[in-house]
């Protein structure tokens, strides 16, 4: 090649863009790869389908690009099958344009028909790409259903897609006597059991079929090929509108469908599909909200309370003044809301965190000692027992004239705060500046459907973390059906809840938010294994309500 055309060749490279087709796994965000998170990271266009699109919208950056795909029936296909009519012509443009664009398919890309001819079309404008594989449905549902695929002897798999598997496939699988894990439709499952049986495998072949696998609506049934139909008409299971939910069928003697009740780990989490609503805003939620989903949960987030800067200001400023003046031997932060607020004053003020040296630092609780080295501020004093103002106290040292130089505190807190920390300060011989950082006020109301999901039964537990989360949370959305699971992190909670005609279940055995999930989760465990000690089906609190529909399978 010439020094032209090479330099031409490598001007044309570094014009286009490129391409990831990555494999979000079968619905669970927790199996995507690092290399597909590093990936989604960098993209500048993301291509999805909408239930893809939620699984990886996550890990991509803020301002990513998603333009919307159009989906439409072919008739060259098998009923029910999606085209993705203009995805290629999407990713091609924003690859012509420079951009990196992320193409996610669910499952794996090599087993995705739509992105094989994507990246043909990639292939054919020399445009560069990459495949990150994905964790596919056929493997990982299974998995998550408690299902291996192999004995300790090393049984055959075999994998058939239902919807494109010809007469001989079926005939070939059912004169096998190994594992056959098949991809099918929820409301294809008795005809692709009738093609085995009539292929040649015994009736009395136990399999295992998985709806929504990987997610928290996911739920299996175990029974033969000659029952399952029986087993879901019983069942009650609700197809969904379009006809094609995706199902895992896993069949054979060998596939240790037998033993699901013992290895079924997913489904049997003590709060697997419960919804729970949590009071908070999403940023405050979050550590409660990932401890919720390690139970199964699916936490709602609704903040009860807002928040809002003081009506007079200046009492708020001349304090951080004070914090670079010298005003102050230590500063005592009680909450998260009140680091925001001093942390907004000094980015008003052109501070950092080096205005806190020389100044001693306590907090109370771990979330507010993250958001204080979040800032660059390592706490002095965090209570070595109970999150509270009194646990503060508990481990505040007393003013002593000889090693304390100053004995001023301030103290920012919310104006509906309690006298406690400020009565225990004064009585171990400080002075103390009470500053109202922030107003705390009731929240707006959540969106209707969220309301009638609260009244209605929809929620299957609450956790109130405070009395003011049930007043708010009452007057804001309405009174929690009866059969809602009511958690309270303390007896001040519990009193408040039943005042306004709460029953109140689960009560925390220490008042923190994190012991209270657990309490809960316990609470959980509890009446799963009363139901299968009774032999009744494990259900929802949400599915036990008076008129309350089976729980759909979408």
């Amino acid at each position: 090649m010439s020094p032209t055309t090479a330099s031409k060749a490598s001007s044309a490279f570094s014009a286009c863009g490129h391409v990831t087709f990555l494999g979000a796994g079968p619905g669970d965000p927790g199996l995507l790869t690092l290399r597909a998170v590093e990936a989604l990271a960098g993209a500048d266009v993301l291509i999805a389908e909408p239930d893809v699109l939620a699984v990886v919208r996550g890990h991509a950056r803020a301002g990513v690009s998603t333009p919307e795909l159009t989906v439409v029936d072919d008739a060259s296909m098998p009923a029910g099958v999606p085209v993705l009519r203009d995805a290629t012509n999407l990713v091609m443009e924003a690859a012509r344009g420079g951009k990196r664009v992320v193409r996610a398919v669910s499952g794996d890309p090599g087993l995705d028909g739509n992105a094989g001819a994507e990246m043909l079309a990639c292939a054919a404008e020399g445009i560069p790409f990459e495949v990150v594989p994905g964790v596919a449905a056929a493997v990982g549902v299974p998995a998550y259903a408690g299902v291996p695929l192999r004995d300790a002897q090393g049984a055959d798999v075999r994998f058939v897609d239902a919807r494109t598997a010809s007469e001989r496939c079926w005939t070939e699988v059912g004169a096998s006597d190994g594992t056959v894990v098949v991809s099918t439709s929820l409301d294809s499952v008795a005809a692709a059991a009738g093609e085995l049986v009539s292929a040649g495998r015994k009736p009395d072949t136990p399999l295992t079929v998985t709806v929504a696998g990987t997610t928290t609506r996911q739920r299996t049934w175990t029974a033969t090929l000659g029952t399952i139909a029986q087993v879901l008409k019983q069942a009650k299971v609700l197809p969904s509108p379009e006809g094609h939910q995706p199902v895992i069928a896993v069949v054979g003697e060998r596939s240790a469908a037998a033993q699901r009740d013992q290895l079924a780990w997913f489904e049997s989490k003590p709060l697997f599909g419960w919804k729970v609503l949590v009071p908070r805003t999403k940023e405050q939620a979050a550590s409660l909200s990932d401890q919720l989903r390690s139970y199964g949960a699916v936490p709602s987030e609704v903040p009860t309370i807002a928040v809002e800067p003081p009506r007079t200001p200046q009492q708020m400023e001349r304090a951080v003044k004070g914090l670079v003046t010298g005003r102050y031997e230590w500063i005592a932060f009680t909450s998260v809301n009140a680091v925001k607020a001093v942390r907004e004053k000094f980015e008003e003020y052109g501070l950092d965190a080096r205005a806190f040296a020389g100044i001693k630092v306590a907090a109370v609780g771990e979330q507010t000692a993250a958001s204080l080295v979040e800032f660059g501020v390592k706490p002095d004093l965090v209570p070595s027992g109970e999150q509270s103002a009194a646990g503060l106290l508990e481990d505040w040292p007393p003013y002593d004239p000889v090693f304390d130089p100053i004995d001023r505190v301030f103290l920012p807190r919310a104006d509906i705060a309690t006298e406690t920390l400020v009565a225990g300060l004064i009585e171990l011989g400080w002075e103390v500046d009470d500053v109202t950082a922030y107003r705390t006020v009731r929240a707006s109301p959540p969106p209707a459907e969220t309301r009638e999901a609260i009244k209605g039964g929809g929620f299957d537990a609450v956790l109130f973390t405070s009395s003011s989360t049930v007043r708010n949370l009452v007057g804001i959305a309405g009174k929690p059906h009866n059969v809602t699971v009511i958690a309270c992190i303390g007896p001040a909670t519990a009193k408040t809840a039943e005042e306004h005609g709460l029953r109140v279940d689960v009560l925390s055995p220490e008042p923190s938010v994190h012991k209270l999930a657990e309490a809960l989760a316990e609470f959980g465990l509890r009446r799963r294994a009363a139901a299968l000690e009774a032999g009744d089906p494990v259900t929802r609190p949400s599915e036990r309500r008076p008129g309350a529909r089976r729980r759909r399978t979408t």
